[in-house]
């Protein structure tokens, strides 16, 4: 039984009593819509999950979880995850959550990191278990947590929770060869949602279709803002993602009005059913993309299809949540080279710095991103020196001790003082939407006892999209295509190996002794015979 001295008095402005507010107006309204385990969609509405909520906060606090733990969760999203997130915010603990295809020594280096209290599963699904000495349990959809390795008991060492206190941690690609870990706040986090509803992205009419994976922010944002909202949020089935009529049937089943997700993911659609994704018709409103550049043809095919469709654009860093929004306009111009990514959210400005940290403001210079707003980040986990990295002085006025967020992201202004991405200043890419620094990948590539240099490159493919190229010296003995490629698929998620290895005597250097990317792109892209 709990200690009644440590049970707080007053509720924290945190995730759980955000999401959940809708209960009071619509408790019987569906919060989650999901397929169920006949396969037809089933609806959980707000009384049920904040029931589940409950039940998984008082079985997290049985399991002897206490304010500031860490508890990892593997698993896709579906009402019982949301609870769990919830849950854990609501008993202080600190979400991370996982994919169930991360690779083993990905996953052991994110526990490894954290030390969670708690490692949990779905219990109708397989279950990885990682070291022995990780407290290891199972979630079911009724609220119950089954325990197979208890945590040790501890005395308590927090008497309540606060918005300042870690909500959850989402790890990334790091230039260091290990997975960074974003640590975000419930303040940081809900000032981003609040900003998102005064932009008014989502309505409370809406149903809100997520398709990214959960171990993403972007799938944390797709759930508290929809919920703290009152709108429904639909949980679209991963393995829908990759048959186009499935997914046309699970959006029209569920009624869905806005859909969330990367741009690539109009791309099948549009290919192989046009006619399904026109059928949607008046009920699909919306669609908010983010992650990665919408080509202006396939946006321009998929407005003919849905003439009315709104389409909201949203630019940023999981280190922010992200910083801007953007409408896009409709009709598009038929001169339109780029997308705007906009301003800053509502409660965020954006600065554009040159090298020297002067103030770039003229249309069309080109500056580095800085971003001055409420959601950033409280650090990366266990890295001060690459959290001082981007959480610089303000540099307008470093005396008073407020930090922005330096993002490496390059953008110019429009006329009307609109952003325009242009670039990285580091070798960060995103892919798919998926965040990927290449000397994670680099160095990966590196531990091949016959690899003696590895450079990785985004390049564009003959449709447009990004892929990866990794230019690799190897030994005489040499390192096959194949054996590459496991490396990477056995210790990083799928979206980091590279589609095309391209086997060089020697790297080309520049004037410093780098490797001179440019010369490899020109050798990658004008050599059609590297495998």
């Amino acid at each position: 039984m709990a200690d009644e001295r440590f049970v707080p008095r007053f509720p924290a402005d945190t995730l759980d009593a955000f999401a959940l507010a809708p209960l009071a107006r619509t408790p019987d309204k569906p919060a989650v819509v999901e397929r169920g385990a006949s396969g037809g969609v089933t609806s959980v509405s707000y009384r049920e999950l904040a029931q589940r909520v409950e039940e998984y906060a008082k079985r997290l606090t049985a399991a002897g979880v206490r304010i500031g733990d860490r508890v990892v969760v593997e698993g896709h999203t579906s009402a019982s995850s949301i609870a769990l997130l919830l849950a854990c915010a609501r008993v202080g603990a600190v979400f991370i959550p996982v994919d169930p295809d991360t690779p083993a020594l990905r996953l052991d280096s994110i526990v490894d990191a954290t030390g969670p209290a708690l490692f949990l599963h779905p219990a109708d699904g397989p279950a990885r278990t990682p070291r022995d000495d990780v407290p290891l349990g199972a979630f079911d959809a009724d609220g119950g947590i089954t325990v197979d390795r208890v945590p040790p008991a501890r005395r308590p060492l927090r008497r309540g929770v606060v918005g300042g206190d870690p909500a959850y941690i989402i790890f990334t690609s790091g230039t260091t060869g290990r997975p960074k870990g974003v640590v975000m706040s419930h303040h940081a986090a809900l000032a981003f949602y609040r900003g998102t509803q005064r932009f008014g992205a989502v309505s409370p009419d809406d149903r809100v279709a997520s398709t990214s994976p959960l171990a993403f922010d972007v799938a944390l944002f797709d759930i508290c803002v929809s919920l703290g909202t009152g709108a429904t949020l639909i949980a679209v089935p991963r393995a829908f993602l990759s048959f186009p009529r499935r997914l046309i049937g699970f959006l029209r089943e569920a009624e869905a009005t806005v859909v969330h997700g990367v741009p690539s993911l109009w791309r099948p659609l549009l290919r192989h059913e046009p006619d399904g994704v026109a059928a949607l018709g008046e009920q699909l409103r919306g669609i908010l993309f983010a992650g990665e550049n919408f080509p202006l043809a396939e946006l321009r095919r998929l407005r003919t299809l849905l003439p009315h469709l709104r389409v909201v654009n949203a630019f940023g860093a999981t280190e922010t949540v992200a910083c801007s929004f953007a409408e896009v306009p409709n009709p598009l111009p038929e001169d339109a080279e780029a997308l705007s990514i906009g301003h800053g959210y509502p409660g965020a400005e954006i600065l554009l710095l040159d090298e020297q940290g002067d103030l770039v403001d003229e249309p069309g210079a080109v500056g580095e991103m800085y971003i001055r707003c409420p959601s950033l980040f409280s650090g990366y986990w266990d890295d001060p020196d690459a959290t001082r990295g981007v959480l610089v002085p303000d540099p307008l006025e470093p005396r008073s001790g407020q930090r922005v967020y330096r993002s490496g992201d390059l953008a110019y202004r429009g006329p009307s003082g609109e952003l325009y991405f242009c670039g990285r200043v580091d070798s960060m890419v995103k892919i798919r939407g998926n965040r990927i620094e290449l000397g994670e990948i680099e160095r990966r590539l590196a531990e091949h006892p016959e690899v003696t240099a590895a450079v990785v490159l985004a390049l564009d493919g003959p449709e447009g999209e990004a892929a990866l190229t990794a230019c690799v010296v190897a030994t005489p003995t040499g390192a096959t295509r194949a054996e590459l490629a496991d490396l990477c698929r056995r210790s990083m998620p799928a979206y980091m190996t590279p589609k095309r290895f391209l086997f060089l005597d020697e790297l080309p250097l520049n004037t410093n002794g780098k490797a001179d990317r440019k010369a490899l792109t020109a050798l990658a892209t004008g050599d059609a015979t590297g495998t």
